[in-house]
This record gives structure tokens, sequence and C-alpha cells, in this order.
């Protein structure tokens, strides 16, 4: 019984299995493989470098100048998006009648919309002359900017925009989170005499760390694979400080036609995102308590 409930159980992953390795695992061994190639316009025959690629990657002053757009843009994205999202969680779990819902959807709504969509959007909110920013910008007296032309505002934009595109999935999770906390939780804690601070940093924090977890690793995926908002509001630019590492391997896959070099930068990044996700597993995986 135990060998028919096991092949019966991998009956139903296979067909997933399946697709995922057509369209995954074997697409990411490939890459590998072609990493070690130099196959360009220039040599359109692949030739065998070994690492050659990977040295000249690491050469390259631009790699580490998007390497770092990259980092800014994680590092400043996942906390706002993560804080702002569990702030407005815990505010629309209240008991508030019928508006909540109004609420929940409103909150939620720009994660429905798609993400170029979005981003045309932005550019209009964004725009130097008609854009809603700068013109309440000139209404409190202060002068207009060049949000996507600014080498010192680029990137401030993409981030606000995906701040605003991403907390409302973030927030969803959250609040499922929050449903699940048993009520008498907080009825005893409020006997105690416990504070509204104290019952979020000793119940609520707590109990929603699966919660949380699963929101950061979502969220460090989501920061490393952002591209549809550069490839629209700014391509880049200005100066390549909104370049980040998935435009980086579209530019010298498909513009430059590099596939070589394409190829290596995809390694790294699969081989960066494998190791960032390892090391929260290993460090914060372990102090996640999921019964309740």
């Amino acid at each position: 019984m135990k060998r028919k409930f096991q092949f019966t159980s991998y009956g139903y992953l296979l067909p997933g299995l399946f697709f995922m390795g057509i369209f995954t695992f074997i697409p990411v061994f490939m890459s590998a493989y072609l990493s070690l190639f130099k196959w360009n316009i220039n040599n359109p025959e692949p030739n065998f470098t070994w690492f050659s690629n990977y040295i000249e990657v690491f050469k390259a002053p631009l790699f580490w100048l998007v390497l770092r757009n990259n980092l800014i843009y994680a590092f400043t994205t996942i906390p706002l998006s993560m804080s702002l999202a569990l702030f407005l969680a815990i505010l629309i779990n209240q008991k508030m009648g019928w508006i909540r819902s109004l609420y929940r959807g409103s909150l939620f709504y720009p994660t429905m919309i798609p993400m170029v969509a979005a981003a045309m959007l932005w550019v209009w909110i964004f725009n130097p002359g008609l854009g809603i920013f700068n013109y309440y910008l000139g209404f409190l007296g202060f002068p207009k900017i060049e949000w996507l032309y600014d080498m010192r505002y680029a990137l401030i934009a993409i981030i606000i925009m995906s701040i605003w595109k991403n907390f409302g999935y973030y927030m969803l999770i959250f609040l499922a989170g929050l449903q699940g906390i048993p009520s008498h939780y907080y009825e005893a804690a409020a006997i105690e005499g416990a504070s509204g601070w104290k019952q979020f940093r000793y119940i609520t924090f707590p109990m929603l760390a699966p919660a949380t977890l699963f929101v950061f690793i979502v969220a460090i995926i989501s920061s490393f694979q952002v591209f549809d908002q550069v490839f629209v509001m700014t391509q880049g630019g200005p100066g390549d400080r909104t370049n980040v590492l998935v435009f980086y391997i579209y530019q010298h896959a498909f513009r430059f036609w590099d596939l070589g070099m394409g190829s290596t930068l995809t390694t790294l990044f699969i081989l960066g995102l494998l190791v960032a996700i390892w090391l929260v597993f290993r460090v914060i995986g372990k102090r996640v308590y999921y019964e309740v």
C-alpha cells in the first residue's frame, strides 16, 4: 500500500516535473554550458574558451555598476514594500464593516494591472511637463524634476513605481497570515493589560513568521527579476543608472547578439539568486515556527 501510494504521488507530480525539466532545468544547464563559449557576431561559430567569459564579466566596470544598481533597488524596495504591506494588512484587518472589502480591492488593484501598462502609466505620472508629481511639486513651491532623465532620480522613480506595483500582493499574503492567528491570544493579552505594540511584538509578528518568510523570498526574487519597468520607462538610462541585471542580460543576448556573454551573465544571475535564497533559509528559515 505504501509503494502504491508513492507511485500514485509521483504520477501526479510527473507532468509538472516534465514541463519544469523542459522549460526550466534544461535551459539552465544549456545556459551554463554555452557560457563556456565565445559566440557572438564576430564569432558566428561557437568557440570553446573555458572561463574567459567570466573573467571578462568581472573585469567590466559596467557589470559592477549594474550590480550596484540592482542591489540598491533590492535593498530599497524589499523593506519598504514589506513594511507598507504589513502596515496596511494590519490596518484593514480591523473590523470596519463593508468598507474593508473596498479598501482591500483598492489596495490590491495595482497588482492586477499588467506591468507594461503600469509602467506606461507611471511614465505619464513622471512626465516633467504634465506629470502629477511635478504638478504638486510646483504647487508646493519646489522646482520641477526630470524624474526619468536625471541620473540622480531615475532609479528612485523606478523604485517608487515598483513599490506601488508590488505591495498589494504582499499585503494579501500578510492579511491571510493575520486571519490565521487565533483571536483568543489577543483576548488573553488584553486581559493581562498588554498594549497594542506589545501584542504586535509578542503575538502578531512571531505568528506571522511563515508569511513573512514567504513574502521575503518572493520579494528577493522579484527585486532581481526587474525588467519590464526598466525597459518601458528608461531603457536602462540615463547613463546606465537604471540598468539592472536582467536588462543587462537582455542587452547582451538580444541586442548585441553576444549569446556566450548573455549565457555567462544568466548563469551568474541564477547562482547568485540561489545563494541568496539559501542564505535566507539558512539564517532565517530555522527560526520560523509553523504551528499555531
